[in-house]
Order: C-alpha cells, then structure tokens, then sequence
C-alpha cells in the first residue's frame, strides 16, 4: 500500500521481509540519512525460552493505520518511510517488522524511526502467539484478540476493545 505522495509504504505480508528493498524503497538523492531498523523474533521472553511466535493481523486496518502513522509521524518534513510486517509462524532470528526511514539529516530520521515504531507497537492490530521450549503456547499480554479461546484466530475479527497489539 502506498500513500497518495509516493513516499510512504506500507505492507502486511506472510512472506519473509526482503529488507533490502525495504531500505530501497526509502531512497533518495536529496537526503543525507537513511535508517533501517529490524524487529527479530528473540530466544527468550521473560526468563522463558522461545521457540517461535505466530503474528497474527486485521490486515486491512493494519495497513492502513501504519499508513497513517507514518504521515503523522512524518507531519510536512521532507522523508521518506517504509513499513513491512510479517504476519503467520515465524521461527527464532526471522524479521517480524522493518522500518525504513530518509531525511535529509540523521537527528530526523532517528526521531522519525523511534517515533513510527512506538506507535506501531500501541496501535496497529497485530497479535503474537508466542511458543515456549516446554510445550506451552500463549497470547502475549493475556489478551486473547477478538475475545475468542487463545486457539481462535484475531485474523478472523476486527480489532475488538480490550484487544492489546503487540
């Protein structure tokens, strides 16, 4: 999904994240600054051992809300953004999200990248179903999305109040 602009990206995808486009899609002559940070699926989580998370995504509403975040966190400086996130099972080292940011000068676009990736993490409507080492299985944040048992998927409902993106 692009913006009327040209210069924002945004994208669900099932695929793994090609990170390299992602920071070509960001390209620009005119600026000096160009910023690509990765999420990873990690070994542990809170003293547990991780074997892999499934992402789970409204996709339709997370496009569009990681659209609007990058305007918003953009406002009228001159940048460019990329956003990808991969959604489905993903195993310890794969790239879950990618933020690709350009200005024309470095502090923006270190402001620019933190900025849109705090507000990813509170509003866009992605879920993760972490997988543990000793067989158990869960919803992070102990919420379940869309009020559902943990094994029903949020994919398959919009973004219920109470349900915590992560």
């Amino acid at each position: 999904m692009r913006d009327d602009s040209g210069c924002i990206t945004a994208q669900i995808t099932d695929e793994p994240i090609d990170t390299a486009r992602v920071l070509r899609e960001v390209s620009d002559a005119a600026h000096g600054a160009a910023l690509l940070f990765l999420g990873v699926v990690r070994d542990h989580n809170e003293g547990r051992a991780v074997l892999g998370i499934r992402y789970e995504a409204y996709r339709d509403m997370a496009e569009a809300e990681l659209l609007r975040i990058a305007r918003e966190a953009a406002g009228d400086r001159p940048a460019r953004v990329s956003l990808t996130h991969r959604v489905g099972d993903l195993k310890v080292d794969d790239v879950s999200l990618a933020v690709a940011v350009s200005t024309p000068h470095r502090a923006d676009s270190y402001e620019l990248s933190r900025t849109i990736l705090e507000e990813i993490k509170r509003r866009v409507p992605v879920w993760k179903f972490e997988r543990y080492a000793d067989g158990a299985e869960e919803w992070l944040s102990g919420v379940t999305p869309g009020g559902g048992s943990p094994g029903d998927s949020p994919s398959a409902s919009a973004a219920s109040p109470g349900a915590t993106p992560t």
